[in-house]
């Protein structure tokens, strides 16, 4: 595959060609040239990843998704403060623009990035790295195992949940999504219809990440290693569409089950926890986790009874099914550090003595 830099012009060019741009248009030198540039940093970013292998395709930009621009350059006195809850900063080409300051500004920023959302809310980002959460140094080990009834169960015996929309608030949007299959394209009505249903998207996602700010802050202080199961998120919820030659099985109940995946925020759960625990998230193989008994490691399909039970059929230990596979996932910790790769498969089914 040829890359990007030998079959269209970089960054630097097409910088070039913007200045040569906005001195034949009026309407483009109106605008800010940094915005327009870091634009183009942007989509030149996008192409090297894609060509690495990395990233997907850059797709084009939908109306009302991902609106906003990137200011570099910041100065100090680019930002000031107006009271306990409201700040000020500085816009090239707008002057100064009013925020609300949820939290803290850290000093030395160098650029932020203002988005507006699909709900119509106005977001600005300072962009800075935070200092990682130490270890409590304890030398806890957790397991953490992921599903859908249960967003995340710990080796602990803990179940979390991921908030979602309330029952009322889900019923409105069944009725709000066939209001919009209803209206015509383009009409005042669709519009509205939409700004509705991004309304009710946009507070199930704010809940989402307020959920998994504070879950894994908690799990990063309080838990030397933190062990979870290395999953493939994306090939899990592929749709099962298929083709017009051949059209794929269930679709809509794997379309459902691709929901609750995404909706109970696995990967973001992962990414923070990673983030604020760099070199102490380790990633173990799912295989067998659910049908190893955490008890005597016998090793069976029928020790998992249903989707909340386990009962091991060797030694008899019974317990919720999500909190032994999760006890399975952190007792892996000693796999990989002899230098496994996995927890170890049925070698054989003969029940091994508690210990």
């Amino acid at each position: 595959m040829a890359s990007w830099s030998s079959t269209a012009p970089g960054f630097l060019a097409q910088c070039r060609q913007l200045t040569e741009a906005r001195a034949e248009h009026q309407w483009l030198a109106d605008g800010s040239q940094m915005v327009q540039q870091q634009a183009l940093r942007d989509f030149a970013q996008a192409m090297r990843d894609f060509f690495s292998g990395t990233h997907g395709k850059p797709t084009w930009r939908k109306a009302g998704r991902s609106e906003g621009f990137r200011i570099v350059g910041v100065k100090p006195d680019h930002i000031r403060r107006l009271s306990r809850k409201t700040g000020e900063v500085w816009v090239p080409k707008v002057g100064w623009v009013r925020f609300r300051w949820s939290r803290t500004v850290p000093e030395g920023v160098k650029s932020y990035r203002v988005k507006w959302d699909r709900a119509g809310r106005w977001h600005i980002g300072f962009a800075t790295i935070p200092e990682p959460l130490a270890a409590p140094g304890t030398g806890e080990i957790v397991g953490i195992d992921r599903g859908v009834a249960v967003s995340a169960a710990l080796s602990t015996g803990r179940l979390l949940h991921c908030p979602t929309l309330r029952h009322t608030e889900q019923a409105r949007l069944r009725r709000l999504q066939r209001k919009l299959a209803r209206a015509s394209r383009g009409s005042a009505r669709r519009a509205r219809v939409k700004l509705a249903i991004a309304r009710l998207k946009v507070r199930e996602a704010d809940r989402r990440k307020d959920w998994v700010e504070k879950i894994s802050t908690d799990l990063a202080s309080r838990f030397d290693v933190i062990c979870i199961e290395d999953l493939r998120i994306t090939s899990m919820t592929r749709t099962a569409r298929g083709t017009p030659g051949e059209p794929g099985r269930r679709v809509r109940q794997k379309a459902g089950l691709n929901r609750g995946i995404l909706a109970s925020g696995w990967g973001v759960l992962v990414r923070r926890l990673e983030d604020k625990a760099p070199g102490r998230v380790e990633k173990i193989s799912p295989a067998y986790t659910s049908q190893r008994c955490s008890a005597c490691r016998y090793v069976a399909a029928e020790n998992r009874k249903s989707q909340a039970v386990f009962a091991c059929t060797a030694c008899g230990f019974a317990c919720n099914a999500d909190v032994n596979a999760a006890r399975n996932i952190a007792a892996g910790h000693a796999v990989t550090a002899r230098g496994g790769t996995r927890l170890l498969g049925p070698v054989n089914r003969e029940p091994q003595p508690v210990s």
